[in-house]
């Protein structure tokens, strides 16, 4: 049988997501780098797999799949070994953890993707800086996190929906805001500081999923170094900025 192939680039949030699921799960996989700083996502070999240009992609067997929530919730059915509160065998269990992923892709993610690319990223993947853009972004990514604190992460629960155990959401959402990590330290404390209940959130879903969550972020925390060497030397930009990885 064909070994599982994740087409990733581990500086995209869902790429790391999918890798992290898989680790955590003792799914076999070959992970096949698709470098978004060297547009590899757009080469016609890769097109072949997923056409729209995006990470992260799957192939198994004659599957081909993109859409890293299509991806989670395929592994999570397809394999055995995965435990079964990533994606409940329990229908309306399932039914919350896909409302709570399509509220992510219009507020979620817009917003803090938007504001890191739009600040900080942008010039890495050869494209403008856009302060404007990343302004409108803020603003949709500081409503989803007073969302999150007071809607998705209820009561005193450990992870979103009232569940103690981390599904497919959890992972999806935290690695996404991990990505504010390669913001200047006081910009992304002003984000996020005030949501404490989602800083715990973040931290709980990290130590569930050690020690594939700290090794599958190292990328993003050398990149943040690099950004921060930039910043010292002046050739970033301030903060104040938003579109897609």
């Amino acid at each position: 049988m064909m070994k599982l192939k994740v087409y990733a680039d581990r500086m995209s949030q869902p790429s790391r997501a999918v890798i992290i699921f898989c680790k955590v799960n003792g799914i076999q996989f070959d992970e096949v780098l698709i470098s978004l700083a060297k547009r590899q996502q757009l080469s016609p070999e890769f097109k072949d797999i997923n056409p729209m240009g995006k990470v992260p992609a799957i192939v198994d067997g004659r599957l081909k799949l993109f859409e890293s929530h299509a991806i989670l919730i395929y592994l999570s059915s397809a394999f055995p070994s995965v435990a079964d509160h990533w994606y409940p065998n329990d229908l309306s269990k399932r039914a919350k953890i896909h409302s709570v992923m399509d509220w992510h892709h219009t507020n979620l993610r817009p917003g803090a993707a938007g504001y890191v690319l739009n600040s900080v990223l942008a010039p890495a993947l050869g494209l403008p800086l856009n302060p404007k853009a990343a302004v409108e972004a803020e603003k949709l990514l500081t409503k989803s996190l007073s969302t999150l604190e007071t809607f998705w992460l209820k009561g005193n629960a450990k992870f979103l929906l009232g569940s103690n155990q981390p599904s497919i959401a959890d992972l999806s959402l935290v690695c996404e805001l991990m990505q504010l990590q390669v913001l200047d330290d006081k910009d992304r404390l002003r984000l996020l500081s005030p949501h404490k209940k989602v800083e715990q959130w973040i931290e709980n879903t990290r130590k569930a999923t050690m020690p594939h969550f700290d090794e599958t972020h190292e990328i993003l925390f050398k990149a943040k170094q690099g950004f921060q060497k930039q910043r010292e030397m002046g050739t970033v930009s301030k903060p104040g900025l938003q579109s897609k990885m």
